[in-house]
């Protein structure tokens, strides 16, 4: 009885065992897409490990195309999970997961790349692409999306000076500003940090998917895509935590997701928090290694923050002079912690991630970023669309929090009644194209 009840209290995770369903198209297709670019991109750099390496760098290039082709053979033949061997700092706790995984399973069933859960089996093979490299020294530390990453940021050029002039624009005046037009800027800012989501390149297998256009401009245009909006709220919480000079300092931490344009629409998000007074301290938290082909790790953080301090544009460079000056004074700080490039939900942070969980209690307000931490913290399950954000969570509530998402995968909580079906009749992908976002915010405080 007690099963029965649990199961109908949490759903099922998505996976690729629902033959037809998002989550066996990512598996199926754009998986491999992946690891077809990952080795490609490992070969093209060849002669890059001949000249910094000799003849050992391109054994390990070998060597490591060697284990990835093996990888791509197993996922698409739905060989059994194996444990990882590469005595990296979160190798046992993965090895444990893996173990966790199996009590899951049909009796004589083993964890599987078509059999269990997808989040689970996604994180697992980002982290074998890594064992990959970890076990192949000299070439251990190459990062195979950062590529990719830095064309994406080099061809949203156009769109970042475009958001950098207006944020040095507002800047100017920041002071002067009414509190109705500060909470104007806000709203304008935060959906420019929601929209910058867009720019995923795990969603589209590593294909161009940069801002071309002035995001500010797009805003209004884009309003009627966003399905909850609760933006309003997290602004209250912001001035409700308002401090006197001189007190303890508000702090603001920012969960991150894709590098690139989205990162810079984070900062120009955090700078504005700042430079308006609604936010002190900045807490950046990012990936210990490349991740989701997208994701910011903290070189990636480095060198976005470098780039734009070099650019060859007033404002951009001011923007980038300022970021410099926020990290060496310690108003801005990046944080990583393993947790983050785990497959588990946010919901056994607690447990499984004490530090972290206490670390994020500190916290005044804590921005998720993106479908990946999305789908962590609401377990990345079947959840009917009425179920409210804050049950999906399952106790997970270090401080307030407020997921800035565009829907990139089938998981959507929180919705009016009628509004899920009503998307799914017109636009039956409605909850994977990126088109809709939502700004869902949730507080330990609020009432349940």
């Amino acid at each position: 009885m007690a099963n029965h009840v649990v199961s109908r209290a949490v759903p099922p995770s998505l996976s690729a065992k629902f033959v037809g369903s998002f989550a066996y198209l990512t598996v199926r297709d754009r998986l491999p897409t992946i690891l077809t670019k990952a080795v490609d991109t490992i070969h093209r750099n060849k002669n890059k490990f001949f000249e910094e390496h000799g003849e050992e760098g391109v054994q390990a290039e070998k060597r490591a195309i060697s284990l990835l082709s093996k990888l791509r053979n197993e996922l698409q033949t739905d060989k059994p999970v194996l444990a990882l061997t590469d005595d990296m700092v979160d190798m046992d706790m993965w090895n444990q997961y893996l173990q966790r995984q199996h009590t899951l399973m049909e009796e004589n069933e083993c964890p599987s790349w078509f059999k269990s859960p997808w989040l689970y089996v996604e994180c697992y093979m980002y982290r074998r692409i890594q064992e990959s490299l970890r076990l192949n020294p000299p070439i251990c530390d190459f990062d195979v999306f950062r590529e990719a990453k830095m064309q994406s940021f080099f061809e949203s050029q156009q769109a970042i000076i475009a958001i950098c002039t207006y944020l040095q624009g507002l800047n100017k005046n920041i002071d002067e500003l009414s509190e109705t037009h500060l909470l104007d800027q806000f709203q304008k800012l935060l959906q420019v940090s929601l929209w910058g989501n867009k720019c995923d390149l795990s969603i589209s297998a590593g294909q161009d998917n940069s801002q071309k256009s002035s995001p500010v401009d797009s805003l209004e245009s884009l309003k009627p895509f966003i399905l909850v909006d609760d933006s309003n709220m997290v602004w209250s919480t912001l001035m409700n935590n308002k401090r006197p000079e001189g007190a303890e300092k508000l702090q603001v931490d920012i969960v991150l997701d894709n590098a690139g344009f989205e990162l810079i629409t984070d900062l120009v998000l955090a700078d504005f928090l700042v430079s308006s007074g609604l936010a002190s301290k900045i807490h950046f938290h990012g990936k210990t290694m490349p991740w989701f082909v997208s994701d910011t790790t903290r070189e990636d953080f480095e060198w976005a923050i470098k780039q734009t301090l070099a650019a060859n544009h007033k404002w951009m460079s001011k923007s980038g002079a300022q970021w410099k000056c926020y990290l060496k004074d310690g108003t801005w700080s990046y944080h990583d912690h393993p947790f983050w490039t785990l497959p588990h939900e946010f919901c056994d942070m607690a447990a499984d991630a004490p530090d972290l969980y206490t670390t994020l209690q500190k916290s005044d307000l804590i921005f998720f970023k993106g479908d990946l931490n999305y789908r962590k913290l609401t377990g990345d399950r079947d959840w009917e669309h009425t179920v409210p954000f804050e049950k999906a969570l399952r106790e997970f509530q270090p401080a307030p929090l407020c997921s800035l998402r565009t829907l990139k995968a089938n998981v959507q909580v929180g919705l009016q009644p009628g509004q899920g079906e009503n998307l799914t009749a017109s636009e039956p992908n409605w909850m994977t194209s990126g088109k809709y976002a939502v700004v869902q915010y949730c507080s330990p405080q609020r009432e349940q």
